[in-house]
């Protein structure tokens, strides 16, 4: 058990050291990938996919260089309100940390104001700031709650995620029609009578269509 414990803190120690790889530019990695995998990375639909890919993975990662907190203290307004906040169906698509597969799904996001209220517009694009990282839907759905709760202190705070993976997917178990649902909850939030509400909110689906 030491020498395991050991080899642990050796590696975290390594990943600091300098690898090498500092200056070969990132879609020359992704074109030694592409020769490990096809053997051919220059044949005509391969040769600008290392380009591709860097744009596509700078996109799906931008959440990085974004600051949550910017994003709400963009729009927030003092308003007397002390009813419910919900805005749901938010769709989300993340990369898992894991395997950097795609997940997917809907975020659910409730909050009951003291005083101030986030724009509507803003609580999807803290969503995208959170899901455009590479992810774990655990950690992300704190994430949501714990950003809003900072930011205008409500009374409670209640987010829910369904999402499915393709880490389970495409791979290992290979189930196609299991999900994942995720929540956490802040302040009233904890009581029953607050959760079941919006729990029971995020269930209904309307039939209007606008």
């Amino acid at each position: 058990m030491p020498a395991a414990k050991g080899a642990s803190k050796s590696f975290k120690e390594d990943v600091s050291v300098k690898t090498g790889l500092e200056d070969i530019s990132t879609q020359d990695m992704y074109r030694e990938l592409l020769r490990r995998f096809d053997g051919d990375p220059t044949r005509d639909g391969l040769v600008n996919t290392p380009e591709r890919v860097e744009k596509a993975m700078s996109f799906l990662t931008k959440g990085y260089q974004q600051d949550p907190m910017s994003v709400l203290h963009g729009a927030l307004f003092d308003v007397d309100y002390d009813e419910m906040v919900i805005v749901k169906d938010i769709e989300m698509f993340s990369l898992c940390e894991h395997h950097m597969l795609p997940f997917f799904g809907k975020v659910h996001v409730a909050y009951i104001p003291k005083g101030k209220v986030i724009g509507l517009s803003k609580i999807p694009r803290l969503v995208d700031v959170f899901a455009r990282r590479l992810q774990v839907q655990e950690r992300m759905t704190r994430q949501i709650a714990d950003a809003i709760q900072e930011t205008i202190d409500p009374q409670g705070v209640g987010v829910v995620i369904e999402a499915r993976h393709l880490c389970m997917m495409m791979r290992g178990v290979e189930k196609q029609n299991s999900s994942t649902v995720t929540s956490a909850m802040l302040g009233v939030f904890h009581k029953q009578n607050t959760r079941a509400e919006f729990l029971s909110l995020v269930r209904e689906r309307t039939s209007n269509s606008f």
